[in-house]
């Protein structure tokens, strides 16, 4: 084995792994750079949150990589606020849930806040019309670590 197919081999290894590890909700982009008709917008499992975003591109931009730019950014703000609305709905210990938990605590909204724009970014897929579908992913230990009691 020559040195360089020794560099390619683990080039294509790491390659495999990466991919293997981002393929928590993979779909929503099909390889003809279609969105999916069906895909699901957000989603609670034991650790975490999951909220995914689309945004557009401004198809009068001149360059690939400006359109490809903003319609990521739009997308994640768009998955931020789906994630605001799947944080809202989380039931905590006594029947409550956090949206009205934030209603009398304006410090505990402004954490949430600050959380939510601190998701994880975990897969950015684009359309073959340069518009993107962004998933965003926030542990549940976070939201504990608030003092939240969330109740499983």
């Amino acid at each position: 084995m020559t040195r360089h197919s020794g560099i390619g081999l683990a080039v294509v290894g790491m390659l495999s792994l990466a991919g293997c590890a981002t393929t928590m909700q993979s779909g929503s982009v099909s390889k003809a750079g279609e969105i999916e008709r069906e895909w699901t917008e957000q989603g609670v499992t034991k650790n975490y949150i999951f909220a995914r975003g689309m945004g557009a591109a401004d198809q009068k931009m001149d360059n690939k990589t400006q359109r490809m730019a903003t319609s990521r950014n739009a997308s994640i703000v768009n998955a931020q606020y789906n994630m605001l609305s799947v944080i809202k709905g989380v039931k905590l210990e006594g029947g409550i849930t956090v949206e009205k938990a934030m209603e009398t605590d304006s410090a505990l909204s402004t954490k949430i806040d600050a959380d939510i724009k601190g998701a994880e970014v975990v897969r950015s897929e684009w359309t073959a019309d340069d518009g993107c579908v962004a998933t965003l992913r926030l542990p549940k230990k976070r939201l504990k670590d608030m003092g939240l009691k969330i109740s499983e």
